[in-house]
């Protein structure tokens, strides 16, 4: 957005605002004794009776700050608070009732009250051969035999939040530790699933790594089962963000249904300076519907077979970036320390991504995310991808240019440019992304993520939110080359009794 836009917006919206004020001064008598509505309840992958409370800024920041501010809000709602968050999120995750999370959910200290939910690591397909490596640093098929890279990844640290890392495996070559085992509470991350020792070595192992001398560090927030919770997996992002230090890479070959506490602490990681690759999902469906692929700000990842074709369970769509080899992929594994496996998913193909940002990082120790983003998209390969799903960009990844030089781009085309407007009447509010554009080429899709779990497609759409809280609404903008743009803006709205919503932005 442009600033002189947005100051222009701002300043219109004070009248709003102070409306919504004293709406929330007329209900804070009732706080008690009303119910408030939880984002992402009674879902599938719902944890019966866990919940996620993201706390408004000022309340974070008071005496005591997130701790003091969780323990007095569970102590007044009958609450057991369960995990504090102070980096990636500002908030706590609690066991309760369903009726003293909803009261929760009206206290002027909440920004809002997620349910907590159930994730995995994007399933697996056993058993076939090896391709990835030797496609990556080339712009063509067929395949040469060989691996060529700019350089090996060092003074990078790559996190890897999965299930844990066998770090003594001959491959990691002593460049592998544990951060921290959010699963048993200790800092010791070992894996007893193999998912990820395997997503490790394809970052960084000495045979099967693309950045051959990348740190890898394992922060475990799935069980031997590769499951876990959203609660869970914000504690590992809210440890990375606390203590990456220098050049770092995070990966996440795994997901679930939509969440916007994960979302937000992903966001929140990315800005703090940590590029972050995200696994699109296996479901063949739209990658815009899951946590955290959706998070536009990352670098979201489909998989590819051998023959260059988008995998048949790859999920696709707008908030893709790019596609990379994720079919028979193999990688170290948990048996031994010279242990393999070969298998398949978007979890093999978001690994290769995340070792190619450790390599543009290498060369560039000081690039944003953004730019680590951007130059990544600029030199994939475009047009390689066979079948892409539906708004999907044509994107394959490729690491055998120098990534100490700006990106060539394709040749003659420039990214199309993301802007739009918002005008909210209480709860429903109206998008009009016409001030979006291309400068040689022409727009040809419109993607909108509402922030709340709800998407949708078209330059001037409308959505109403039926939920308090606050939202991150994105749109993606695809030219007619491939490539795509985004902005962001936030969504603040106010719940009141009969389902009613008054929001702005």
């Amino acid at each position: 957005m442009q600033h002189a836009r947005k100051a222009r917006r701002l300043a219109g919206l004070f009248a709003g605002a102070a409306v919504v004020t004293s709406f929330g001064l007329a209900g804070t008598a009732t706080a008690q004794t009303d119910e408030g509505k939880i984002l992402h309840a009674n879902g599938k992958a719902s944890i019966e009776d866990r919940y996620i409370v993201v706390l408004e800024d000022a309340a974070a920041n008071g005496p005591g700050g997130v701790r003091a501010a969780a323990q007095d809000l569970s102590d007044q709602y009958s609450a057991q608070v369960e995990r504090t968050y102070e980096h990636a999120l500002r908030g706590f995750s609690v066991t309760a009732g369903e009726s003293e999370a909803k009261r929760l959910a009206t206290d002027p200290s909440v920004k809002y009250v997620e349910q907590d939910q159930r994730v995995h690591a994007v399933g697996t397909q056993e058993n076939p051969p090896s391709y990835g490596l030797d496609r990556i640093d080339q712009r063509d098929l067929p395949l040469d035999g060989s691996y060529t890279y700019p350089n090996e990844g060092s003074g990078v640290t790559a996190y890897v939040l999965d299930t844990g890392v066998r770090t003594s495996h001959n491959t990691f070559e002593g460049r592998a530790s544990s951060g921290y085992d959010f699963v048993d509470g200790d800092s010791t991350a070992n894996d007893c699933n193999g998912h990820g020792t395997h997503v490790a070595g394809t970052v960084g192992g000495e045979q099967y790594g693309v950045a051959k001398d990348v740190d890898v560090v394992g922060v475990r927030v799935l069980d031997c089962q590769g499951s876990g919770s959203y609660s869970g997996v914000i504690d590992g992002i809210d440890w990375i963000t606390q203590n990456a230090d220098g050049p770092s890479v995070a990966n996440m070959s795994l997901g679930g249904p939509a969440s916007s506490a994960v979302d937000d602490a992903v966001r929140t990681s990315i800005e703090s300076g940590v590029t972050y690759s995200l696994a699109a999902g296996n479901s063949s469906a739209d990658a815009c519907n899951s946590t955290p692929a959706r998070v536009a700000e990352a670098i979201t990842v489909g998989a590819t077979n051998r023959q260059d074709d988008e995998a048949s369970y790859s999920n696709y769509g707008s908030c893709l970036d790019l596609y990379a080899p994720g079919s028979n992929i193999t990688s170290a594994w948990i048996g031994s320390d010279t242990d393999t496996n070969t298998i398949s998913g978007t979890s093999m193909a978001a690994p290769h991504v995340a070792g190619a940002a450790a390599l543009i990082l290498s060369a560039n120790p000081s690039a944003t995310p953004a730019q680590v983003r951007d130059t990544m998209v600029g030199t994939a390969g475009t047009g390689k991808v066979g079948n892409p799903g539906p708004g999907s960009p044509n994107k394959l990844l490729y690491v055998g240019g120098d990534t100490g030089e700006e990106p060539p781009g394709e040749p003659g085309n420039t990214a199309p440019s993301a802007d739009f407007t918002v005008s909210c009447y209480y709860g429903s509010c109206s998008f009009d992304a016409s001030s979006s554009g291309d400068s040689d080429g022409t727009v040809t899709d419109y993607a909108w993520d509402f922030g709340d779990g709800a998407t949708g497609n078209g330059q001037t759409v409308t959505h109403r939110y039926s939920d308090g809280g606050g939202f991150t609404a994105t749109l993606t903008v695809t030219d007619d080359a491939g490539a795509t743009g985004s902005a962001s803006t936030q969504i603040r709205c106010y719940a009141f009794g009969g389902g009613s919503t008054y929001c702005f932005s």
